[in-house]
């Protein structure tokens, strides 16, 4: 089944990653405070990505707010900051939404990120990544996904996968993957429902790109190409979240 979303527009403005993005999230600079202009440059760089791939994804209809992770080592964050985060969640119409079928217990905290299916854009001291994630806490996402497997069956599910030639899915920190593309199998995915969870176990559906400390891997991530790459590659991820999380178009968390 073959992507509809559009292709996203150029950026306006090239964003290029630079050395100092992936060393200040080391772990010589990780937990040190006189790195956090280096980390807010990289944290402004992948809110600029994330702007740009939510103002696409709303020109087809689907609105999502985007937020970034806190770029200063916090007790939050342990006080150290390995990975910097830009998100893109449901936004405030749809939380409406949700909260009235989930009632005002169950939706409460609904504006925290984790607490809703992501899409994400993500830096660390030796790689890139986008992704769709799906935290315990975002137990009602999950079920809405399980419930649309358990009775429309794992076939749409499996070609929506299918689609995504060079992600992997992933189970919590398990080491295990299952590799997307055209040689997943109904089995494989079976396999992975047998032991997930929603509420227990994060669902990830990722593709990485390792950033060596040198080499041709390092001087691609650090190129004039990179940020449209990484945009163009989590548009590919918004039929798969529209196919997961709970809308008025995607209602299965309590239909019959």
């Amino acid at each position: 089944m073959a992507s509809t979303e559009p292709e996203p527009k150029p950026l306006s403005g090239a964003v290029q990653f630079e050395e100092w993005d992936f060393a200040a999230l080391s772990p010589a600079h990780e937990r040190d405070p006189e790195w956090n202009e280096r980390r807010l440059n990289a944290r402004r760089r992948l809110l600029t990505l994330a702007k740009a791939a939510a103002k696409a994804f709303a020109a087809n209809g689907l609105k999502l707010d985007v937020r970034t992770s806190l770029h200063n080592p916090h007790a939050f964050n342990g006080k150290r900051v390995r990975r910097l985060w830009a998100y893109l969640m449901r936004g405030k119409l749809e939380k409406t939404r949700l909260r009235k079928v989930l009632g005002r217990d169950l939706a409460k905290d609904l504006d925290s990120a984790f607490r809703n299916a992501y899409l994400c854009l993500a830096i660390e001291h030796d790689r890139l990544e986008v992704s769709l994630r799906i935290h315990p806490d975002a137990w009602y996402d999950g079920q809405n996904l399980k419930n649309r497997i358990d009775r429309q069956g794992v076939q749409g599910w499996l070609e929506q996968l299918r689609d995504l030639e060079g992600f992997q899915l992933r189970l919590h920190d398990w080491k295990g993957e299952w590799r997307g593309g055209s040689e997943l199998r109904p089995e494989q995915l079976e396999e992975f429902l047998r032991f997930w969870t929603p509420g227990e176990h994060q669902l990830v559906v990722d593709k990485t790109w390792p950033v060596p400390a040198a080499g041709p891997a390092r001087e691609a991530a650090l190129g004039e190409g990179v940020g449209e790459e990484l945009v163009r590659e989590l548009t590919r991820l918004v039929p798969l979240y529209r196919f997961t999380a709970w809308s008025e178009e995607s209602d299965h968390l309590f239909s019959s």
